[in-house]
């Protein structure tokens, strides 16, 4: 039996040792690396030139030679504003990356010893850059949709003749929001088994129009699309080369048919909410969802190699318009579904 990735010596190149033990000027040089991809050359927040601006060592800032802007290594970052230290910062990417379902807030403010407030706020920023950086590009060759219900749950009642049919939309909850997923099997499976690009978005409710917008802005033309028996993705029959699976009598059809990718990304999904966040509200829950699809897309990657990818994605994002004095009032907007959805936070 294959041994699981996790537990190989390949996931494990980065340990907390290892970022806790680094002196200043070392997080000043890998945070160099990461954003401008140089250790001589700085690009400017307000001009963008790029060049080798002045240093100034006594208040770790640069100043541009062009247009005189002092900017620090944050400045115009999602980072910026930053009450906590640089190395608390990495550290806080290094817990987050090598968690498997999720880091949550309360966890984090432990293990940094700062409120819940402050991880809850930082946490969520991790999430923004990660959404500010995902790939929309069309997915093609064997691409499996589904949807997925959140905050649907209503508690029965202790007495029998209290209880309602909750099966009733007029019983249901009126934050009751689907999840839907695209997930692109990879054309090597010798290299990478299963899923190698995931792109989620938020709908109401499996509907023909929204599935249609969707899988036509997402997924290339021609492509082979699996899905279940939802009359919802009839309308996919026209466009594209539509097998289905009926989940109410299997979950692999004779033929072999099945749309496991999307339920496996549900399956991480599912128990990030259950055993990690608890709950989700709708106006994050695409943060969320885009989280989940960036550690499926990158579980074969080491704990070195998705520490860096976050490290870049935060430090090339502009400031968070969502949770920059969040607690101050800055509160975000409602949700927003359909194809909206997608570019919301972009």
């Amino acid at each position: 039996m294959a041994q699981h990735f996790l537990l190989s010596a390949k996931a494990r190149h980065l340990s907390i040792e290892q970022v806790v033990g680094l002196s200043d000027s070392a997080i000043l040089a890998l945070l160099k690396h990461a954003r401008w991809f140089s250790d001589d050359e700085q690009i400017c927040p307000r001009c963008h030139t790029r060049h080798s601006a002045y240093f100034i060592k006594t208040r770790q800032q640069w100043q541009c030679k062009h247009c005189q802007y002092r900017f620090s290594i944050t400045t115009g970052t999602i980072f910026q504003y930053h009450k906590l230290s640089l190395r608390q910062i990495l550290i806080a990417i290094l817990l987050f990356t090598t968690e498997s379902k999720g880091l949550s807030a309360i966890s984090l403010s432990h293990k940094l010893n700062v409120q819940y407030k402050t991880a809850w706020v930082l946490l969520h920023k991790f999430r923004e850059g990660l959404d500010k950086a995902k790939d929309l590009t069309p997915l093609k060759g064997e691409v499996h949709i589904d949807g997925a219900y959140t905050n649907y749950y209503i508690r029965p009642k202790n007495f029998r003749h209290k209880r309602i049919d909750r099966r009733k939309k007029r019983y249901q909850r009126e934050d009751k929001s689907c999840v839907l997923v695209f997930r692109q099997r990879a054309a090597n499976q010798a290299v990478m088994k299963g899923a190698d690009r995931t792109i989620v978005a938020l709908i109401k409710e499996e509907n023909t129009q929204d599935i249609l917008d969707l899988t036509q802005r997402l997924v290339k033309p021609q492509s082979t699309i699996y899905a279940d028996e939802n009359p919802a993705y009839d309308s996919l029959t026209f466009h594209y080369d539509l097998w289905r699976v009926n989940h109410s009598q299997e979950y692999c059809s004779i033929e072999g048919i099945t749309n496991n990718l999307a339920e496996s990304f549900f399956a991480r999904l599912r128990r990030a909410i259950t055993g990690i966040y608890h709950k989700m509200k709708n106006k994050y829950l695409m943060y969320y969802a885009n989280e989940m699809a960036w550690r499926e897309d990158n579980r074969r990657k080491s704990v070195k190699e998705k520490f860096e990818q976050l490290l870049n994605c935060c430090l090339n994002a502009l400031p968070s318009r969502d949770f920059t004095g969040y607690w101050q009032g800055n509160k975000k907007g409602e949700a927003v579904f359909g194809l909206a959805s997608l570019t919301e936070t972009i």
